[in-house]
């Protein structure tokens, strides 16, 4: 297992170290290059293809510099870009011609493992599947594949194969999970990048590293030709999604896969054509009916989450939107429990079995899977302690069935599951939102503005807490927090992705100047 996970680490740094027209300061056709529009560098390649290779030598010296800052690269595939530049793997009249796209590392890419941080999968070469073939169809070029948490079921990004990768704003801090290393690589001037999300998986590192992602609906975009650490699961559906340093990008790039008709790529692709009409609709739409939710009800909003928010509000206030505040959604607290039970069926035992003797688990998972490991009547005394004596009826709730469930019991699971979804569809037929605008996530990152403002109140009490919002604050500290970003969440319908990015853009032009600015070129 060490042997491995060093290996890969040499192999990691003798590919670095062999790139040497990658390293050094960045030129000036490189930083005017970083700082054109996408469309304008497609065109720039449509009229003269050998630009495509500049393009690549530029963002190859982006990805080494946020690898020595982050330690976010997984996969270097420049010198296989390279080629693939040359020799026509790419078609350079694609919609997007030259541009350097990066992975996740549980892409899978011909000659290049795709180990999800687990020893067992190193030297286990991959071939191109349905994702890395239509990235190349459409003129994309993949150039690097970046870090994720052994399981994927972290919102950190470590794992004993590749090290840990740091946020790119404060090296203390996780880029978060499970596409962590995606999001530090494009806050440090990456272009475009594919994650993917069961739980949040796209949309935490967004919030925590300062950039735009959009989780798909489930069948909008491929899943084919890609590595998992629970294979079979289900209950809880991960979705590919895009991830773009700007919204521009992230609009541009879903675009053009969805007009390369995906569904002829991948079975699991509904065929639904890009809609431009629904995109333009709501880009002109003069009034707006914004539903806000402010808290889940199970982890109130950070002071620095819940300004973020309110300057959100207030901006799409000012230009005359109807703000619904204060909505009450069917009980968020029900999908979580649905959730944390469906998504761990198992018990984790699926993520658990490529796990080498010696292997380092993620600090979560491990308590999760010694929490499974207890005896009923253990388990059931403890539930009792929690609801009856500290009297935390939200913890008590989630630990009450916190064991491996029987076919039986997982279909009724399903059944709960998706009498939940028809809730939320019952509700979104009632109240007809534009969207709902809520925090990403209850902790920050923390943006740029004064740190007095976002500190915790004084009379602020962790242990009164439930179980799950102690957790999330225990490490709360505005002052070091400093200088973090933090998001907001545009929530749309199923299948309304050319609606939710156009309502984006709404909710970016109404904040003006009042944006996270991202990290220049140094």
């Amino acid at each position: 297992m060490w042997f491995d996970s060093r290996a890969k680490q040499e192999e990691r740094a003798t590919r670095i170290g062999a790139l040497t027209s990658h390293h050094g300061l960045f030129s000036t056709v490189d930083k005017a290059i970083i700082n054109k529009p996408i469309q304008e560098l497609v065109n720039e390649v449509h009229n003269d293809p050998s630009k495509a290779t500049q393009i690549l030598n530029t963002y190859g010296k982006v990805a080494l510099r946020a690898h020595e800052k982050t330690n976010c690269v997984t996969e270097i595939l420049l010198p296989s870009a390279e080629k693939w530049v040359q020799d026509g793997s790419i078609d350079l009249k694609g919609p997007l011609a030259g541009i350097p796209v990066s992975l996740k590392d549980t892409v899978d890419v011909t000659g290049y493992d795709s180990t999800i941080g687990y020893s067992r999968f190193v030297g286990i070469n991959a071939q191109d599947g349905p994702m890395v073939r239509i990235l190349k169809d459409a003129g994309a070029v993949p150039y690097a594949k970046t870090n994720v948490p052994v399981t994927l079921l972290s919102f950190e990004s470590s794992n004993d194969v590749w090290g840990r990768s740091t946020n790119p704003y404060n090296k203390n801090y996780t880029p978060g999970g499970s596409t962590g290393g995606e999001g530090a690589l494009l806050a440090l001037g990456g272009r475009i990048g594919v994650g993917s999300d069961v739980a949040g998986s796209v949309r935490c590192p967004a919030h925590f590293s300062g950039i735009y992602s959009l989780k798909c609906s489930t069948g909008r975009w491929l899943k084919l030709g890609t590595r998992t650490s629970m294979p079979g699961q289900d209950g809880i559906p991960a979705v590919y999604s895009p991830m773009a340093r700007t919204l521009n990008d992230l609009t541009y790039f879903t675009r053009s896969i969805i007009q390369m008709e995906p569904w002829t790529y991948d079975y699991s692709v509904h065929p639904i054509p890009w809609r431009s009409d629904v995109e333009d609709t709501y880009a002109g739409k003069k009034n707006l009916r914004v539903g806000v939710l402010r808290t889940d009800g199970v982890v109130d909003p950070s002071p620095a989450c819940a300004r973020a928010l309110e300057m959100a509000v207030t901006a799409l206030r000012a230009q005359g939107h109807e703000i619904i505040d204060y909505i009450e959604p069917p009980e968020p607290y029900e999908g979580l429990q649905l959730a944390s039970q469906l998504l761990d069926a198992d018990g984790v035992e699926t993520a658990m079995s490529f796990f080498r003797t010696g292997e380092t688990n993620d600090r979560g998972v491990a308590q999760m899977r010694f929490y499974f490991s207890l005896p009923l009547f253990a388990k059931y005394i403890h539930y009792l302690w929690v609801r009856y004596v500290r009297r935390d009826a939200i913890w008590a709730g989630l630990l009450r069935n916190w064991h491996p469930k029987t076919v039986y019991q997982y279909w009724q699971l399903i059944a709960k599951r998706e009498a939940y979804k028809r809730k939320w569809f019952d509700f979104w037929e009632e109240n007809k939102f534009d969207f709902v605008l809520s925090p990403p996530n209850a902790t920050p990152a923390v943006p740029h503005g004064d740190k007095e403002t976002d500190q915790l109140p004084r009379d602020f009490n962790v242990r009164g807490l439930n179980g799950v919002a102690r957790g999330a604050y225990k490490h709360y500290n505005a002052a070091d927090m400093h200088g973090l970003p933090v998001g907001v969440q545009i929530i749309g319908r199923r299948l309304e992705e050319e609606k939710v990015l156009s309502l984006m853009k709404r909710v970016e032009d109404a904040l003006g100047d009042d944006k996270f600015m991202l990290l220049g070129l140094d």
